[in-house]
């Protein structure tokens, strides 16, 4: 588990409302802030071609749409748009990045800024946005030299540049010449938390914290002009990525055509099956290295389910699968796990199997069907099917058991293994 405390074991501030959601001086400032702390890693490896899908789900009331931004788009981002007033000049301030070297908000001017809050001891859900950093510079392509992916800790007891230059290349970032992440003593830090409205509290016996999660996106002449937030959400790699890239590139100059970005779009459920918000596609597989047995979709209705598309010759699979096993021993009485190997030997994942100690099902889909209905784009692949059977996360890449209990407990807090 994550070295910080999660959702499921620090009780929200007073007056928080539902979700721990505290309440906003105003929408823009605090755009539905969720609590957590830890993040994340992941390879796309290619199998099948993917195909875009989205969130699905209803925008939230005052998420805003950008020239390249839709509907579902802003409602993955929990997106706020900030507009005559509400645009102010970023506050600027000064520390020191993951190389020792002073930088300021401002020096940055001309370029678009990301600016988010990071924990450097995280090791769950701020992994997750690092992630979709990676990602999210890849789908920019040429545009990532005029973008920013600027961040503050928002941990003052590992207030050391050696904390964020580690956490920096643990979580696959050292190698993204646009990622920022700066520190400071605590007292700075603690004041420019206060000055963009970022929540933090200190667990000061643990050495731990919980933060708020938003992303504040700067236009090239310092003017704050849209809010999001990371969170659970921040799981659909692809996805999230892919929105905010294209957020960055709107506020670029240019065309709307001249500003588009790569990766796939989102969609809603009416557009695609395996779409996050819409019903899972059903199936039915025979277990791996068991004749005459399945296991099927449709009998674990009513429990969340993980399903994992792996494969025995997949190098970053037989690195993950620990980490599944391990999830599945700790909620594994609350939760359904299902491994779906994909176009691979019965006997070479049967063997592989029993030599990592899976206990889980394990099911063979040795057409790849099941696999390209899910619309999966490389293994390994992750997805979280809640209890009425609708599709809540797709995780492209490895995850981790801290990664997953995180987003497991955030959707069922009963979940928390402490």
């Amino acid at each position: 588990m994550s070295t910080d405390i999660g959702l499921h074991t620090e009780a929200p501030p007073p007056g928080a409302g539902p979700g721990g959601q505290l309440p906003s001086r105003s929408r823009w400032r605090h755009p539905g802030v969720l609590f957590a702390l830890g993040c994340a890693l992941a390879a796309l490896l290619a199998l099948v071609l993917f195909v875009g899908v989205g969130t699905g789900s209803t925008p939230p009331a005052g998420s805003d749409v950008a020239p390249g931004i839709d509907a579902s788009a802003a409602s993955l981002l929990d997106l706020n748009l900030l507009n005559g007033h509400d645009a102010v000049v970023a506050k600027d301030f000064t520390l020191t990045d993951q190389d020792g070297r002073p930088v300021s908000l401002d020096q940055y001017r001309g370029k678009v800024v990301v600016l988010s809050f990071n924990d450097d001891r995280c090791t769950d859900l701020c992994t997750l946005l690092a992630q979709d950093i990676v990602v999210a510079n890849r789908d920019l392509g040429s545009m990532a030299q005029h973008v920013v992916f600027l961040s503050v800790n928002a941990n003052p007891f590992y207030p050391g540049v050696a904390s964020v230059r580690a956490w920096t290349d643990e979580h696959g970032l050292g190698g993204e010449k646009n990622w920022i992440f700066t520190t400071g003593t605590p007292a700075r830090l603690k004041a420019i938390w206060k000055d963009y409205g970022a929540y933090v509290q200190l667990d000061y016996e643990n050495r731990t914290v919980v933060h708020s999660t938003e992303l504040y996106f700067i236009d090239p002449g310092g003017r704050e002009r849209a809010i999001a937030s990371f969170g659970t959400n921040a799981a659909n790699t692809s996805l999230y990525a892919h929105s905010m890239a294209q957020m960055a590139a709107d506020l670029l100059t240019g065309s709307p055509q001249q500003r588009a970005v790569g990766g796939p779009s989102t969609a809603s459920p009416s557009q695609s099956d395996s779409a996050v918000g819409a019903q899972a596609p059903l199936f039915s597989l025979p277990i791996v290295g068991r004749a005459g047995g399945d296991v099927s979709l449709a009998s674990l209705r009513g429990r969340y389910v993980v399903l994992n598309f792996w494969a025995s010759t997949c190098t970053a699979c037989v690195a993950e699968m620990p980490h599944l096993e391990q999830t599945y021993r700790d909620l594994g009485t609350h939760v359904a796990f299902v491994g779906i190997d994909v176009a691979d030997n019965a006997g070479a994942a049967a063997r592989f199997a029993k030599q990592v100690g899976v206990t889980y099902p394990l099911v063979s889909d040795d057409s790849g069907s099941v696999a390209g209905a899910y619309q999966i784009s490389g293994l390994p692949f992750t997805m979280v099917v809640g209890p009425s059977g609708k599709l809540l996360i797709r995780h492209p890449g490895s995850i981790t058991t801290g990664q997953l209990e995180y987003l497991l407990e955030n959707y069922q807090p009963s979940l928390a293994t402490g």
